[in-house]
């Protein structure tokens, strides 16, 4: 009987660790999608509107 319990016991160990991973796998999946759809959404009709160059000064210039 021994034996049994032990066995139930790994067998439920086994179990939740498998459903850990699996949890764990869909949210790097979830993570690289949702990373991917933000990449893409930058690239579309319009494409990049921001630019990494600095501004102009906003002040008016003497003429």
């Amino acid at each position: 009987m021994f034996e049994y319990e032990l066995h139930q016991v790994r067998s439920a160990e086994l179990i939740q660790r498998a459903d850990t991973h699996r949890l764990a796998r869909a949210a790097r999946a979830a993570a690289k999608a949702r990373r991917a759809e933000r990449r893409s959404a930058g690239h579309e009709a319009e494409g990049r509107v921001s630019t990494e160059r600095p501004r102009r000064h906003r002040a008016p210039r003497a003429a």
